[in-house]
Protein backbone atom coordinates (compact mmCIF):
# COMPACT_ATOMS: atom_id res chain seq x y z
CA UNK A 1 0.00 0.00 0.00
CA UNK A 2 2.92 2.15 0.44
CA UNK A 3 4.26 1.82 -3.17
CA UNK A 4 2.55 4.64 -5.04
CA UNK A 5 4.80 4.54 -8.18
CA UNK A 6 2.91 4.06 -11.55
CA UNK A 7 3.27 1.16 -13.48
CA UNK A 8 5.97 1.60 -16.63
CA UNK A 9 3.47 -0.74 -18.86
CA UNK A 10 -0.08 0.52 -17.79
CA UNK A 11 0.56 3.71 -16.13
CA UNK A 12 -1.81 1.93 -13.11
CA UNK A 13 -1.11 2.10 -9.50
CA UNK A 14 -2.04 -1.53 -8.34
CA UNK A 15 0.37 -3.40 -6.85
CA UNK A 16 0.28 -7.03 -5.79
CA UNK A 17 3.83 -8.67 -4.07
CA UNK A 18 5.17 -12.02 -5.52
CA UNK A 19 6.39 -14.65 -3.40
CA UNK A 20 9.62 -13.82 -3.84
CA UNK A 21 8.60 -10.20 -2.45
CA UNK A 22 8.60 -8.12 -5.76
CA UNK A 23 6.08 -5.83 -6.82
CA UNK A 24 3.41 -6.87 -9.68
CA UNK A 25 1.13 -4.71 -11.11
CA UNK A 26 -2.41 -6.64 -10.63
CA UNK A 27 -3.85 -4.66 -14.06
CA UNK A 28 -1.25 -5.94 -16.59
CA UNK A 29 1.28 -8.32 -14.82
CA UNK A 30 4.09 -6.26 -15.14
CA UNK A 31 6.86 -7.24 -12.81
CA UNK A 32 9.41 -4.61 -11.33
CA UNK A 33 13.02 -5.00 -10.27
CA UNK A 34 11.76 -3.38 -6.81
CA UNK A 35 11.89 -5.50 -3.46
CA UNK A 36 9.91 -4.96 -0.44
CA UNK A 37 11.02 -5.68 3.31
CA UNK A 38 8.93 -9.00 4.28
CA UNK A 39 8.56 -8.94 8.82
CA UNK A 40 7.74 -12.63 9.77
CA UNK A 41 6.89 -13.48 12.81
CA UNK A 42 5.76 -16.86 12.64
CA UNK A 43 8.90 -18.95 13.71
CA UNK A 44 10.88 -16.32 16.16
CA UNK A 45 9.38 -13.45 17.73
CA UNK A 46 10.49 -9.22 16.99
CA UNK A 47 12.73 -10.92 14.45
CA UNK A 48 12.85 -8.89 11.53
CA UNK A 49 14.22 -10.73 8.05
CA UNK A 50 14.83 -9.02 4.81
CA UNK A 51 14.65 -11.36 1.79
CA UNK A 52 15.43 -10.52 -2.08
CA UNK A 53 14.17 -12.59 -4.70
CA UNK A 54 16.35 -13.88 -7.48
CA UNK A 55 13.42 -15.19 -9.61
CA UNK A 56 11.55 -18.35 -10.40
CA UNK A 57 14.01 -20.92 -11.59
CA UNK A 58 11.76 -23.74 -12.59
CA UNK A 59 13.88 -24.70 -15.56
CA UNK A 60 17.20 -24.30 -13.78
CA UNK A 61 17.02 -27.34 -11.75
CA UNK A 62 19.71 -30.00 -11.44
CA UNK A 63 19.87 -30.74 -15.42
CA UNK A 64 21.15 -27.31 -16.04
CA UNK A 65 18.32 -26.04 -18.19
CA UNK A 66 16.36 -22.83 -18.15
CA UNK A 67 13.12 -21.52 -19.57
CA UNK A 68 13.10 -20.70 -23.18
CA UNK A 69 10.24 -20.42 -26.18
CA UNK A 70 9.57 -21.64 -29.39
CA UNK A 71 10.04 -18.16 -31.11
CA UNK A 72 13.45 -18.00 -29.28
CA UNK A 73 14.33 -21.53 -30.96
CA UNK A 74 13.46 -20.25 -34.19
CA UNK A 75 14.92 -16.92 -33.98
CA UNK A 76 18.02 -18.73 -32.69
CA UNK A 77 17.75 -20.75 -36.42
CA UNK A 78 17.42 -17.48 -38.32
CA UNK A 79 19.95 -15.88 -37.37
CA UNK A 80 22.03 -19.06 -38.20
CA UNK A 81 20.84 -19.28 -41.73
CA UNK A 82 21.30 -15.66 -42.27
CA UNK A 83 24.90 -15.66 -40.94
CA UNK A 84 25.62 -18.65 -43.30
CA UNK A 85 24.26 -16.61 -46.38
CA UNK A 86 26.37 -13.81 -45.71
CA UNK A 87 29.62 -16.53 -45.47
CA UNK A 88 28.18 -17.21 -49.09
CA UNK A 89 28.21 -14.02 -50.11
CA UNK A 90 24.99 -12.31 -49.40
CA UNK A 91 24.56 -8.80 -48.93
CA UNK A 92 25.06 -8.11 -44.94
CA UNK A 93 22.16 -6.14 -45.01
CA UNK A 94 20.37 -8.88 -45.45
CA UNK A 95 20.91 -9.75 -40.99
CA UNK A 96 20.79 -6.89 -39.50
CA UNK A 97 18.22 -4.95 -41.55
CA UNK A 98 15.68 -6.70 -43.78
CA UNK A 99 15.26 -10.72 -42.53
CA UNK A 100 15.26 -9.00 -38.78
CA UNK A 101 12.39 -6.58 -39.62
CA UNK A 102 10.69 -9.35 -41.26
CA UNK A 103 11.03 -11.56 -38.06
CA UNK A 104 10.25 -8.54 -35.91
CA UNK A 105 7.18 -7.84 -38.01
CA UNK A 106 5.78 -11.20 -38.01
CA UNK A 107 6.07 -11.59 -33.74
CA UNK A 108 4.20 -8.57 -33.60
CA UNK A 109 1.71 -10.17 -35.91
CA UNK A 110 1.18 -13.06 -34.06
CA UNK A 111 1.30 -10.91 -30.86
CA UNK A 112 4.02 -12.89 -29.69
CA UNK A 113 5.87 -9.38 -28.77
CA UNK A 114 5.96 -6.42 -29.99
CA UNK A 115 2.65 -6.18 -28.55
CA UNK A 116 0.70 -4.39 -25.45
CA UNK A 117 -1.06 -7.89 -24.73
CA UNK A 118 -1.28 -11.12 -25.90
CA UNK A 119 -4.26 -12.02 -28.06
CA UNK A 120 -7.41 -13.70 -26.97
CA UNK A 121 -6.83 -16.96 -28.44
CA UNK A 122 -3.26 -17.41 -26.66
CA UNK A 123 -5.23 -16.32 -23.47
CA UNK A 124 -7.89 -18.59 -23.28
CA UNK A 125 -5.07 -21.69 -24.06
CA UNK A 126 -3.01 -20.25 -20.95
CA UNK A 127 -6.28 -20.26 -18.62
CA UNK A 128 -6.84 -23.99 -20.00
CA UNK A 129 -3.82 -24.99 -19.02
CA UNK A 130 -3.88 -23.38 -15.72
CA UNK A 131 -7.56 -24.64 -14.78
CA UNK A 132 -5.72 -27.11 -12.27
CA UNK A 133 -3.56 -24.72 -10.56
CA UNK A 134 -5.08 -22.32 -7.91
CA UNK A 135 -7.06 -19.47 -9.92
CA UNK A 136 -6.32 -16.64 -6.76
CA UNK A 137 -2.34 -17.52 -7.17
CA UNK A 138 0.43 -14.39 -7.26
CA UNK A 139 1.85 -14.30 -10.53
CA UNK A 140 5.78 -15.45 -10.47
CA UNK A 141 8.82 -13.81 -11.80
CA UNK A 142 9.85 -15.79 -15.07
CA UNK A 143 13.29 -16.83 -15.90
CA UNK A 144 13.22 -16.08 -19.14
CA UNK A 145 16.00 -16.86 -21.32
CA UNK A 146 17.33 -13.36 -23.46
CA UNK A 147 16.57 -13.80 -27.00
CA UNK A 148 19.17 -14.25 -29.78
CA UNK A 149 19.11 -10.74 -31.82
CA UNK A 150 19.08 -11.33 -35.28
CA UNK A 151 20.93 -7.98 -35.22
CA UNK A 152 23.75 -7.23 -32.28
CA UNK A 153 23.30 -3.31 -32.59
CA UNK A 154 19.59 -3.59 -31.92
CA UNK A 155 19.67 -5.21 -28.44
CA UNK A 156 17.53 -8.22 -27.26
CA UNK A 157 13.78 -8.50 -28.28
CA UNK A 158 11.13 -7.65 -25.56
CA UNK A 159 8.48 -10.15 -25.58
CA UNK A 160 5.26 -9.26 -24.00
CA UNK A 161 5.53 -9.17 -20.16
CA UNK A 162 1.98 -10.45 -19.40
CA UNK A 163 2.13 -13.17 -21.93
CA UNK A 164 5.89 -14.27 -20.28
CA UNK A 165 3.86 -13.99 -16.79
CA UNK A 166 0.62 -15.67 -17.75
CA UNK A 167 3.11 -18.39 -19.67
CA UNK A 168 5.31 -18.72 -16.25
CA UNK A 169 2.49 -20.25 -14.33
CA UNK A 170 2.22 -23.18 -17.07
CA UNK A 171 5.95 -23.73 -16.75
CA UNK A 172 6.18 -26.15 -14.51
CA UNK A 173 2.55 -28.56 -16.57
CA UNK A 174 4.82 -28.23 -19.98
CA UNK A 175 7.69 -29.19 -19.00
CA UNK A 176 7.02 -32.70 -18.70
CA UNK A 177 6.53 -32.91 -22.47
CA UNK A 178 8.29 -30.25 -23.61
CA UNK A 179 11.64 -28.75 -22.76
CA UNK A 180 10.78 -25.30 -23.61
CA UNK A 181 8.00 -23.31 -21.83
CA UNK A 182 5.37 -23.30 -24.54
CA UNK A 183 6.14 -26.50 -26.34
CA UNK A 184 3.22 -28.29 -25.64
CA UNK A 185 0.71 -24.82 -26.67
CA UNK A 186 2.38 -24.67 -30.12
CA UNK A 187 0.28 -27.53 -31.65
CA UNK A 188 -3.10 -26.44 -29.86
CA UNK A 189 -6.03 -26.79 -32.21
CA UNK A 190 -6.70 -23.00 -32.41
CA UNK A 191 -3.23 -22.30 -33.04
CA UNK A 192 -3.43 -23.84 -36.36
CA UNK A 193 -5.36 -20.99 -37.75
CA UNK A 194 -2.51 -18.76 -37.29
CA UNK A 195 0.39 -18.71 -39.93
CA UNK A 196 2.28 -21.08 -37.18
CA UNK A 197 6.22 -20.84 -37.33
CA UNK A 198 7.73 -24.26 -38.94
CA UNK A 199 11.19 -24.96 -39.90
CA UNK A 200 10.28 -24.65 -44.09
CA UNK A 201 9.11 -21.09 -43.01
CA UNK A 202 12.59 -20.61 -42.01
CA UNK A 203 13.88 -20.94 -44.95
CA UNK A 204 10.40 -19.12 -46.69
CA UNK A 205 11.49 -16.16 -44.53
CA UNK A 206 15.18 -16.10 -45.74
CA UNK A 207 14.29 -16.32 -49.42
CA UNK A 208 12.27 -13.47 -49.22
CA UNK A 209 14.64 -11.60 -47.40
CA UNK A 210 16.87 -12.74 -51.07
CA UNK A 211 14.34 -11.29 -53.42
CA UNK A 212 14.10 -8.00 -51.59
CA UNK A 213 17.25 -7.44 -52.05
CA UNK A 214 17.24 -9.54 -55.36
CA UNK A 215 20.42 -11.09 -54.34
CA UNK A 216 21.84 -13.74 -57.21
CA UNK A 217 20.42 -16.63 -55.11
CA UNK A 218 17.26 -18.83 -56.68
CA UNK A 219 14.78 -20.73 -54.11
CA UNK A 220 16.17 -23.77 -56.19
CA UNK A 221 19.81 -22.88 -55.01
CA UNK A 222 18.43 -21.86 -51.46
CA UNK A 223 16.82 -25.03 -51.01
CA UNK A 224 19.76 -27.04 -52.50
CA UNK A 225 22.30 -25.67 -50.24
CA UNK A 226 20.47 -26.08 -47.12
CA UNK A 227 20.41 -29.70 -48.29
CA UNK A 228 23.85 -29.61 -48.66
CA UNK A 229 24.04 -28.53 -45.02
CA UNK A 230 25.97 -25.34 -46.66
CA UNK A 231 22.72 -23.21 -44.57
CA UNK A 232 21.46 -24.82 -41.27
CA UNK A 233 18.43 -26.67 -41.58
CA UNK A 234 18.77 -30.49 -41.30
CA UNK A 235 19.48 -30.82 -37.71
CA UNK A 236 20.18 -27.39 -37.00
CA UNK A 237 19.04 -27.86 -33.42
CA UNK A 238 22.50 -28.72 -32.58
CA UNK A 239 23.76 -25.60 -32.95
CA UNK A 240 21.91 -24.78 -29.55
CA UNK A 241 23.08 -23.87 -26.76
CA UNK A 242 23.10 -26.91 -23.95
CA UNK A 243 20.91 -24.77 -21.33
CA UNK A 244 18.19 -24.93 -24.67
CA UNK A 245 16.80 -28.51 -23.75
CA UNK A 246 14.80 -30.64 -26.50
CA UNK A 247 12.72 -33.43 -25.56
CA UNK A 248 9.04 -34.21 -26.27
CA UNK A 249 7.42 -31.50 -28.67
CA UNK A 250 10.15 -29.93 -29.10
CA UNK A 251 11.58 -32.81 -30.87
CA UNK A 252 8.64 -32.26 -33.47
CA UNK A 253 8.98 -29.01 -34.20
CA UNK A 254 12.32 -28.65 -34.73
CA UNK A 255 13.81 -31.94 -36.09
CA UNK A 256 13.57 -32.39 -39.86
CA UNK A 257 13.23 -35.63 -41.09
CA UNK A 258 11.95 -34.96 -44.87
CA UNK A 259 14.07 -32.84 -47.59
CA UNK A 260 12.55 -29.41 -48.13
CA UNK A 261 9.79 -29.04 -51.14
CA UNK A 262 10.20 -26.30 -53.53
CA UNK A 263 6.11 -25.62 -53.98
CA UNK A 264 5.55 -25.67 -50.39
CA UNK A 265 8.52 -23.16 -49.24
CA UNK A 266 7.18 -20.80 -51.72
CA UNK A 267 3.96 -21.11 -50.92
CA UNK A 268 4.60 -20.05 -47.78
CA UNK A 269 6.88 -16.95 -48.60
CA UNK A 270 4.02 -15.79 -50.97
CA UNK A 271 1.08 -15.99 -47.83
CA UNK A 272 3.94 -14.81 -45.15
CA UNK A 273 4.75 -11.69 -47.39
CA UNK A 274 0.72 -11.11 -47.68
CA UNK A 275 0.28 -11.62 -43.47
CA UNK A 276 2.95 -8.83 -43.03
CA UNK A 277 1.18 -6.56 -45.18
CA UNK A 278 4.26 -5.98 -46.84
CA UNK A 279 4.61 -3.40 -50.01
CA UNK A 280 5.00 -4.03 -53.46
CA UNK A 281 9.03 -5.66 -53.82
CA UNK A 282 12.05 -4.01 -55.85
CA UNK A 283 11.33 -4.25 -59.27
CA UNK A 284 12.94 -7.07 -60.95
CA UNK A 285 14.45 -5.13 -64.10
CA UNK A 286 16.72 -6.89 -67.00
CA UNK A 287 19.82 -5.56 -65.10
CA UNK A 288 18.71 -7.98 -62.12
CA UNK A 289 20.26 -11.83 -62.07
CA UNK A 290 16.57 -13.00 -61.40
CA UNK A 291 15.63 -11.53 -64.94
CA UNK A 292 14.52 -14.59 -67.79
CA UNK A 293 17.50 -13.12 -69.68
CA UNK A 294 20.15 -13.39 -67.09
CA UNK A 295 18.94 -16.98 -65.65
CA UNK A 296 18.41 -18.63 -69.57
CA UNK A 297 22.37 -17.74 -70.04
CA UNK A 298 22.78 -19.53 -66.49
CA UNK A 299 20.94 -22.41 -67.37
CA UNK A 300 22.14 -22.30 -71.19
CA UNK A 301 25.41 -22.44 -70.07
CA UNK A 302 24.80 -25.25 -67.43
CA UNK A 303 22.76 -27.29 -69.65
CA UNK A 304 25.37 -27.54 -72.35
CA UNK A 305 23.79 -26.19 -74.69
CA UNK A 306 24.86 -23.37 -77.79
CA UNK A 307 25.62 -19.80 -76.87
CA UNK A 308 23.56 -18.66 -80.17
CA UNK A 309 20.24 -19.77 -77.94
CA UNK A 310 20.19 -17.11 -75.68
CA UNK A 311 19.65 -14.72 -78.64
CA UNK A 312 16.38 -16.60 -79.11
CA UNK A 313 15.44 -17.01 -75.19
CA UNK A 314 15.47 -13.24 -75.17
CA UNK A 315 13.10 -13.10 -78.48
CA UNK A 316 10.27 -15.16 -76.57
CA UNK A 317 10.73 -13.25 -73.55
CA UNK A 318 10.28 -10.16 -75.30
CA UNK A 319 7.05 -11.65 -77.77
CA UNK A 320 5.11 -12.79 -74.38
CA UNK A 321 6.14 -9.55 -72.54
CA UNK A 322 7.58 -12.20 -69.35
CA UNK A 323 10.33 -9.71 -68.95
CA UNK A 324 8.42 -6.72 -67.84
CA UNK A 325 8.62 -5.63 -64.05
CA UNK A 326 5.74 -5.50 -63.68
CA UNK A 327 5.21 -9.24 -64.27
CA UNK A 328 8.09 -10.29 -62.58
CA UNK A 329 7.76 -8.15 -59.59
CA UNK A 330 6.17 -9.71 -56.61
CA UNK A 331 3.25 -7.41 -55.22
CA UNK A 332 1.66 -9.31 -51.60
CA UNK A 333 -1.90 -9.89 -51.53
CA UNK A 334 -2.44 -8.81 -55.36
CA UNK A 335 -4.19 -12.30 -56.19
CA UNK A 336 -4.67 -10.97 -59.60
CA UNK A 337 -0.58 -11.01 -60.75
CA UNK A 338 0.57 -14.14 -60.99
CA UNK A 339 3.34 -15.50 -58.45
CA UNK A 340 6.68 -15.97 -60.35
CA UNK A 341 8.81 -19.02 -60.08
CA UNK A 342 12.49 -17.28 -61.61
CA UNK A 343 14.17 -20.41 -61.97
CA UNK A 344 11.15 -22.59 -63.29
CA UNK A 345 10.04 -19.18 -65.73
CA UNK A 346 13.86 -19.42 -67.31
CA UNK A 347 13.79 -23.28 -67.55
CA UNK A 348 10.49 -23.03 -69.39
CA UNK A 349 11.38 -20.45 -71.74
CA UNK A 350 14.37 -22.68 -72.65
CA UNK A 351 12.47 -25.86 -73.52
CA UNK A 352 9.78 -23.54 -75.76
CA UNK A 353 13.17 -22.89 -77.80
CA UNK A 354 14.26 -26.41 -77.89
CA UNK A 355 10.67 -26.46 -79.33
CA UNK A 356 10.32 -23.94 -81.64
CA UNK A 357 13.81 -25.16 -82.97
CA UNK A 358 14.39 -29.07 -82.67
CA UNK A 359 10.21 -29.69 -82.15
CA UNK A 360 11.18 -32.72 -79.83
CA UNK A 361 8.50 -35.09 -81.09
CA UNK A 362 11.07 -37.84 -81.31
CA UNK A 363 11.75 -37.62 -85.22
CA UNK A 364 12.48 -33.83 -86.21
CA UNK A 365 15.67 -33.43 -84.12
CA UNK A 366 17.13 -36.65 -85.34
CA UNK A 367 16.71 -36.02 -88.50
CA UNK A 368 18.69 -32.25 -88.18
CA UNK A 369 21.32 -34.12 -86.01
CA UNK A 370 21.90 -36.63 -89.16
CA UNK A 371 22.59 -33.62 -91.51
CA UNK A 372 24.43 -31.52 -88.67
CA UNK A 373 26.48 -34.58 -88.61
CA UNK A 374 27.25 -34.77 -92.22
CA UNK A 375 27.81 -31.56 -92.62
CA UNK A 376 30.57 -31.77 -89.57
CA UNK A 377 32.38 -34.27 -91.50
CA UNK A 378 33.09 -31.28 -94.65
CA UNK A 379 33.93 -28.62 -91.72
CA UNK A 380 37.23 -28.54 -91.01
CA UNK A 381 37.69 -25.02 -90.32
CA UNK A 382 34.51 -23.11 -89.37
CA UNK A 383 32.74 -24.07 -85.84
CA UNK A 384 30.89 -27.39 -85.72
CA UNK A 385 27.32 -27.83 -85.98
CA UNK A 386 25.05 -28.54 -83.49
CA UNK A 387 23.95 -32.00 -83.45
CA UNK A 388 21.08 -32.95 -81.13
CA UNK A 389 22.19 -36.68 -80.97
CA UNK A 390 25.56 -35.73 -79.70
CA UNK A 391 24.42 -33.32 -76.95
CA UNK A 392 21.72 -35.91 -76.19
CA UNK A 393 24.27 -38.99 -75.20
CA UNK A 394 26.85 -36.51 -73.74
CA UNK A 395 24.26 -34.91 -71.12
CA UNK A 396 22.40 -38.16 -70.40
CA UNK A 397 25.76 -40.22 -69.86
CA UNK A 398 26.53 -37.15 -66.97
CA UNK A 399 23.22 -36.92 -66.15
CA UNK A 400 22.28 -40.67 -64.96
CA UNK A 401 25.53 -40.86 -63.13
CA UNK A 402 24.80 -37.42 -61.19
CA UNK A 403 20.91 -38.37 -60.54
CA UNK A 404 22.55 -42.14 -59.02
CA UNK A 405 25.12 -39.74 -56.97
CA UNK A 406 22.56 -37.85 -55.58
CA UNK A 407 19.76 -40.66 -54.54
CA UNK A 408 22.56 -43.07 -53.19
CA UNK A 409 23.83 -40.04 -50.87
CA UNK A 410 19.77 -39.38 -50.29
CA UNK A 411 19.62 -42.91 -49.22
CA UNK A 412 22.71 -43.20 -47.06
CA UNK A 413 21.86 -40.04 -45.26
CA UNK A 414 21.83 -40.40 -41.72
CA UNK A 415 18.70 -38.07 -40.05
CA UNK A 416 19.62 -38.65 -36.58
CA UNK A 417 21.97 -35.22 -35.26
CA UNK A 418 25.96 -36.10 -34.98
CA UNK A 419 25.77 -33.94 -31.75
CA UNK A 420 23.86 -36.45 -29.17
CA UNK A 421 20.63 -34.95 -27.36
CA UNK A 422 21.01 -35.25 -23.82
CA UNK A 423 18.71 -33.76 -20.87
CA UNK A 424 20.45 -34.05 -17.54
CA UNK A 425 23.84 -33.75 -16.69
CA UNK A 426 23.95 -37.33 -14.96
CA UNK A 427 23.62 -39.09 -18.04
CA UNK A 428 25.76 -36.23 -20.46
CA UNK A 429 28.74 -38.35 -19.92
CA UNK A 430 27.15 -41.46 -20.39
CA UNK A 431 25.36 -40.41 -23.57
CA UNK A 432 28.70 -39.11 -25.27
CA UNK A 433 30.23 -42.58 -24.18
CA UNK A 434 27.80 -44.49 -25.72
CA UNK A 435 28.00 -41.94 -28.95
CA UNK A 436 31.75 -42.34 -28.65
CA UNK A 437 31.52 -46.11 -28.68
CA UNK A 438 28.90 -46.19 -31.73
CA UNK A 439 31.42 -44.10 -33.87
CA UNK A 440 34.76 -46.20 -33.15
CA UNK A 441 32.43 -49.63 -34.05
CA UNK A 442 31.45 -47.62 -37.24
CA UNK A 443 34.77 -47.07 -38.31
CA UNK A 444 36.15 -50.28 -37.67
CA UNK A 445 33.35 -52.09 -39.99
CA UNK A 446 33.81 -49.76 -42.13
CA UNK A 447 37.10 -50.38 -42.67
CA UNK A 448 36.63 -54.27 -42.45
CA UNK A 449 34.55 -53.96 -45.28
CA UNK A 450 36.13 -51.93 -47.30
CA UNK A 451 34.09 -48.68 -48.00
CA UNK A 452 34.67 -45.68 -48.58
CA UNK A 453 35.23 -43.01 -46.41
CA UNK A 454 32.66 -39.62 -47.51
CA UNK A 455 34.29 -37.05 -48.62
CA UNK A 456 34.89 -33.71 -47.84
CA UNK A 457 31.95 -31.09 -48.15
CA UNK A 458 32.44 -29.72 -51.41
CA UNK A 459 32.59 -25.91 -51.98
CA UNK A 460 29.31 -24.35 -52.43
CA UNK A 461 28.36 -23.45 -56.62
CA UNK A 462 25.81 -22.57 -58.18
CA UNK A 463 26.58 -24.64 -60.99
CA UNK A 464 26.15 -28.47 -60.67
CA UNK A 465 27.29 -29.62 -63.92
CA UNK A 466 30.19 -27.97 -65.45
CA UNK A 467 31.39 -28.03 -69.32
CA UNK A 468 35.03 -26.50 -70.14
CA UNK A 469 34.95 -25.55 -74.25
CA UNK A 470 39.25 -26.54 -73.52
CA UNK A 471 37.60 -30.38 -73.25
CA UNK A 472 39.75 -32.27 -76.44
CA UNK A 473 36.89 -34.59 -76.40
CA UNK A 474 34.34 -32.57 -78.11
CA UNK A 475 31.69 -32.69 -74.70
CA UNK A 476 31.17 -28.86 -74.79
CA UNK A 477 28.94 -27.14 -76.78
CA UNK A 478 28.95 -23.51 -76.08
CA UNK A 479 30.70 -22.65 -79.46
CA UNK A 480 28.28 -24.96 -81.58
CA UNK A 481 26.42 -23.57 -84.54
CA UNK A 482 22.91 -23.75 -85.14
CA UNK A 483 23.41 -22.43 -88.83
CA UNK A 484 22.12 -26.04 -90.11
CA UNK A 485 18.65 -25.51 -88.71
CA UNK A 486 18.17 -21.92 -89.29
CA UNK A 487 17.26 -20.26 -92.62
CA UNK A 488 17.15 -16.40 -93.47
CA UNK A 489 13.63 -14.62 -94.17
CA UNK A 490 12.78 -11.04 -94.31
CA UNK A 491 16.44 -10.72 -93.10
CA UNK A 492 15.82 -12.31 -89.89
CA UNK A 493 16.89 -15.60 -88.95
CA UNK A 494 14.21 -17.78 -88.46
CA UNK A 495 13.83 -21.84 -88.17
CA UNK A 496 13.65 -24.45 -90.81
CA UNK A 497 10.67 -26.38 -88.71
CA UNK A 498 7.40 -24.92 -90.01
CA UNK A 499 5.31 -26.59 -87.36
CA UNK A 500 4.76 -26.82 -83.61
CA UNK A 501 2.96 -29.25 -81.17
CA UNK A 502 1.50 -27.63 -78.05
CA UNK A 503 1.83 -29.30 -74.56
CA UNK A 504 -1.92 -28.79 -74.06
CA UNK A 505 -4.53 -27.07 -76.29
CA UNK A 506 -6.38 -25.89 -73.51
CA UNK A 507 -5.18 -24.50 -69.82
CA UNK A 508 -6.61 -26.08 -66.89
CA UNK A 509 -8.59 -22.93 -64.81
CA UNK A 510 -9.49 -25.63 -61.66
CA UNK A 511 -7.91 -23.56 -57.93
CA UNK A 512 -8.39 -27.29 -56.24
CA UNK A 513 -6.49 -28.36 -59.26
CA UNK A 514 -3.10 -26.35 -58.29
CA UNK A 515 -1.29 -26.73 -62.02
CA UNK A 516 -2.50 -25.46 -65.62
CA UNK A 517 -1.90 -28.77 -66.80
CA UNK A 518 -1.56 -32.26 -65.91
CA UNK A 519 1.62 -34.06 -67.12
CA UNK A 520 1.97 -37.61 -67.93
CA UNK A 521 5.73 -39.00 -69.36
CA UNK A 522 3.47 -41.46 -71.32
CA UNK A 523 1.62 -38.81 -73.16
CA UNK A 524 4.86 -36.80 -74.59
CA UNK A 525 8.02 -37.54 -76.19
CA UNK A 526 10.48 -39.01 -75.06
CA UNK A 527 12.96 -36.03 -75.95
CA UNK A 528 10.44 -33.67 -74.43
CA UNK A 529 10.39 -35.67 -71.34
CA UNK A 530 14.05 -35.92 -71.58
CA UNK A 531 14.78 -32.34 -71.49
CA UNK A 532 12.59 -31.63 -68.36
CA UNK A 533 13.87 -34.35 -66.39
CA UNK A 534 17.49 -32.19 -66.81
CA UNK A 535 16.19 -29.10 -65.88
CA UNK A 536 14.27 -31.10 -62.91
CA UNK A 537 17.07 -32.28 -61.77
CA UNK A 538 19.39 -28.68 -61.80
CA UNK A 539 16.24 -27.34 -59.85
CA UNK A 540 15.37 -30.33 -57.42
CA UNK A 541 11.87 -29.40 -58.61
CA UNK A 542 8.77 -32.38 -60.10
CA UNK A 543 8.81 -31.96 -64.04
CA UNK A 544 4.98 -30.91 -64.00
CA UNK A 545 5.86 -27.82 -62.24
CA UNK A 546 8.16 -26.73 -65.31
CA UNK A 547 5.38 -28.42 -67.76
CA UNK A 548 3.09 -25.83 -66.76
CA UNK A 549 5.13 -22.85 -67.06
CA UNK A 550 6.00 -24.41 -70.80
CA UNK A 551 2.29 -24.16 -71.50
CA UNK A 552 1.66 -20.66 -69.82
CA UNK A 553 4.49 -19.55 -72.43
CA UNK A 554 3.45 -21.25 -75.31
CA UNK A 555 -0.61 -20.07 -75.31
CA UNK A 556 0.72 -16.17 -74.46
CA UNK A 557 3.14 -17.05 -77.74
CA UNK A 558 0.45 -18.43 -80.05
CA UNK A 559 -2.39 -16.97 -78.99
CA UNK A 560 -3.54 -15.77 -82.21
CA UNK A 561 -3.53 -18.77 -83.86
CA UNK A 562 -4.94 -20.49 -80.64
CA UNK A 563 -7.96 -18.49 -81.18
CA UNK A 564 -8.20 -19.04 -84.85
CA UNK A 565 -7.86 -22.87 -84.79
CA UNK A 566 -10.06 -25.53 -83.34
CA UNK A 567 -9.48 -26.58 -79.66
CA UNK A 568 -9.33 -30.25 -80.84
CA UNK A 569 -6.43 -29.14 -83.24
CA UNK A 570 -2.67 -30.06 -81.30
CA UNK A 571 -0.45 -29.01 -84.30
CA UNK A 572 -0.23 -25.21 -85.57
CA UNK A 573 1.74 -23.64 -87.90
CA UNK A 574 4.11 -20.55 -86.88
Amino acid sequence: RDFNERCAQCSEVNWGLTDGGRFYCRSCHNVTERTTEVINTDFVSNTRVQTISKGSRKKEKTDGGCEWYVCEGFQLVLKKQAEALEALGVCPQMKDEILCNFWRLYLQKTKQAYCDRPDGETLQALSVCNSSTDAESEPETPSLLHLLSLSESEGDLQTDSSFISSTSKVSASTSVCSGSVDGSLYFMKNQKEKLRMTMPMTLSFCYMALLWLREPMTLSDLLRFAVEGHIPYLNVFQHFPEKMKLYGVDLKIFCVESWPVYEEVHNKMLELAAFLDLPRFPDITDSCFLHPDMLCMKYLMEANLPDELHNWTCRVVKKVCIGEADFLTLVPGNKSTRKVKYDVLAAAVIIVVLKLLFLLDDNYEWLLSDFAEERNKNNKEGRPYFEFKKWYKVIKCSLDAEQKKLDEERAKYQWRCEKPLFYSADKKSKVLKRRQMVVNLQNQFGKLSGSVQPAEKPNPSSFQLSWSEENTDGSCFHGHSLKGILQEKRGVLAAMNPDYWLCTVKLCRERLCGHLAHYREVEFPQSYHFVLRLFSFLLRIQPSSIHDDVCLIEHKLFNKKLCKKPKYNAVIRK
